[in-house]
């Protein structure tokens, strides 16, 4: 019983450390990408003889650390609060079903107002709703 016990605490041990490519299949993301985090110290991660291992704790930390453009600030601001109704381009192309770069056109030639806070353009909800009511309806009506 008791080298049954060793055995199934062995396994547990060996299920927390994950290799670069299940890393990699986890995260979404290419066993390059993960390389690079290592290398840059963002991923913690030890390499026994020829190979590398990551704990799953630190695939954790690492996941939640992540760079994200949602998580970008301003000014000591978040940038795109949604509850506060500002959102990023690309949040509102997902929101109006439309791909970015017909948000980015829009943007361009006024029909849709943004900001431009630092290297990021925020929009507003009230001026996506009105583009959503004065342009996409409108042009959907027509065809």
């Amino acid at each position: 019983m008791n080298d049954q016990l060793k055995e199934n605490t062995a396994a547990q041990v060996e299920r927390k450390v994950v290799s670069i490519t299940e890393a990699a299949r986890i995260n979404n993301v290419t066993r390059q990408a993960i390389y690079v985090a290592i290398k840059q110290r963002k991923l913690k991660a030890t390499k026994d003889a020829t190979r590398w291992t990551i704990h799953l704790d630190d695939l954790e930390e690492y996941r939640r650390n992540k760079y994200s453009r949602t998580k970008s600030m301003f000014d000591g601001e978040l940038l795109f609060d949604n509850r506060k109704g500002y959102y990023s381009v690309n949040q509102t192309a997902k929101l109006l079903n439309v791909p970015a770069q017909k948000i980015y056109y829009a943007t361009r030639v006024g029909l849709l107002k943004a900001s431009r806070k630092g290297a990021a353009w925020v929009i507003s909800l009230d001026d996506i709703k009105a583009y959503r009511e004065n342009y996409l309806n409108r042009t959907t009506q027509v065809s």
